[in-house]
């Protein structure tokens, strides 16, 4: 079974920082951003991000809108170490909402046993983006939402596996010292690099929100 779309989000300054050089992140973007990322959120069957992003934010990556009642989507953490703390707020609600660890190193009963479900793809180093992705869509997660962290979004647009964009761009400028949407591409040239079209730009409150398809 293969993955129908990987969409990844971006919610940055205008120079393209997703936090301070502190690590100071909320909120960049308005409540009108962050409610189109919940909408976002219900759209797909698992959300991803990347370690650093769970021990700086701490998030609950749930579908948080009024009246809403559908599925909420698997909560997938890139944790090669299993670093993930079991007092965060995904550990700590993981029995109510699927919570989902990707590791190199076998299961930690100190995650599994308050209902964490532990993926051990590698034995070394880090998961790569075309495993990680296989092994979900073999659990008939399809439809995959990536919100960072930036070292997470290099890695899977190094693979090629970034199918969409969701951008959603503040009105702020951070400056070189803060922490970039999208870390080391290795790109050689400009023949190499990712590449995406444009299909919408929206304005929400004072943010932009740009959608974009891979070319």
């Amino acid at each position: 079974m293969s993955v129908s779309q990987l969409t990844l989000k971006l919610a940055t300054s205008l120079d393209g920082r997703i936090a301070t050089a502190s690590g100071e992140s909320r909120w960049i973007t308005g409540p009108l951003a962050r409610s189109a990322v919940h909408r976002l959120r219900a759209e797909h069957d698992a959300v991803l991000i990347g370690i650093e992003t769970a021990l700086a934010d701490d998030p609950e990556l749930t579908v948080r809108m009024e009246d809403y009642a559908g599925k909420q989507p698997f909560r997938v953490v890139l944790d090669s170490r299993q670093r993930l703390p079991v007092t965060s707020r995904l550990v700590r609600s993981a029995r109510e909402t699927p919570t989902l660890v990707v590791s190199c190193t076998p299961p930690r009963s100190e995650l599994t046993d308050l209902g964490v479900v532990v993926l051990q793809l590698a034995e070394a180093g880090y998961p790569a983006p075309g495993d990680v992705v296989s092994a979900l869509a073999g659990l008939g997660l399809r439809r995959l939402f990536l919100e960072g962290g930036g070292q997470v979004a290099a890695s899977f647009l190094r693979e090629g596996r970034v199918d969409a964009l969701e951008w959603f761009r503040s009105p702020i400028l951070l400056g070189q010292d803060g922490r970039p949407a999208v870390g080391l591409l290795q790109s050689a040239s400009l023949a190499g690099v990712p590449r995406f079209r444009r299909t919408r730009i929206e304005i929400l409150g004072d943010d932009a929100w740009e959608r974009y398809e891979r070319i």
